[in-house]
């Protein structure tokens, strides 16, 4: 039972704003209420949400896609995108204060997140991004709060898992920030080898 509540939250997330799952005895029902359309899940492919393989679950999603029900995963950022998705939370960052901004995640950072998992490629690319355009902006500077803020909006709005952490380290005091997605961070978990202990996870949507 817990296993099904499962696969029905993570069919869920990549379904569109005007879709409802069902739960029903021979599997679950997707009511779309924008067009009025009904669609019906076995409990095999419920099950392979939870328990199947990513090429069986990539295959629902395929179907989902194409019946209406699910939108297909979010374009990438063009590089110039990127630098200046970096400013802007950099500025915010400065006007507001760093914690203030994090409160302020659920605006430009959805809780929706789609069932298959980023792929590392793609999170790579990004960091290279990021820290390219953190290392030679002026204005940036390397910052990591600012890297931090952009590469979690930027995964979230793709619909991809992914959270910001923030950490200390006590001797001597620092703070650091980062984002974590598909085993990577953004920026580096440990810079220069010192190890920061996290305080604060953000999820999604800022929560």
């Amino acid at each position: 039972m817990a296993e099904d509540t499962d696969a029905l939250v993570a069919m869920t997330r990549i379904l569109s704003p005007y879709c409802r799952v069902t739960r029903m005895s021979d599997g679950a029902l997707i009511a779309d209420w924008r067009r009025t359309r009904f669609l019906g899940v076995s409990s095999a492919d419920v099950g392979k949400f939870a328990d199947g393989v990513s090429e069986e679950r990539a295959e629902i999603v395929t179907g989902l896609i194409r019946a209406g029900c699910a939108t297909s995963r979010g374009r990438q950022q063009s590089d110039i995108a990127v630098g200046l998705w970096l400013r802007g939370a950099y500025l915010l960052i400065r006007a507001m204060g760093f914690g203030r901004a994090l409160r302020l995640l659920s605006l430009a950072a959805p809780e929706y997140a789609r069932a298959d998992s980023a792929v590392t490629e793609d999170v790579e690319r990004l960091k290279r991004a990021v820290q390219s355009h953190g290392r030679r902006s002026w204005l940036v500077n390397d910052d990591c709060k600012a890297e931090a803020v952009t590469a979690f909006v930027l995964l979230r709005r793709r619909g991809l898992k992914a959270v910001l952490h923030v950490g200390v380290r006590e001797h001597p005091f620092a703070l650091h920030a980062w984002t974590s997605s598909a085993g990577l961070c953004i920026p580096d978990a440990d810079p220069r080898g010192h190890r920061f202990v996290p305080v604060l996870s953000v999820g999604g949507g800022g929560q």
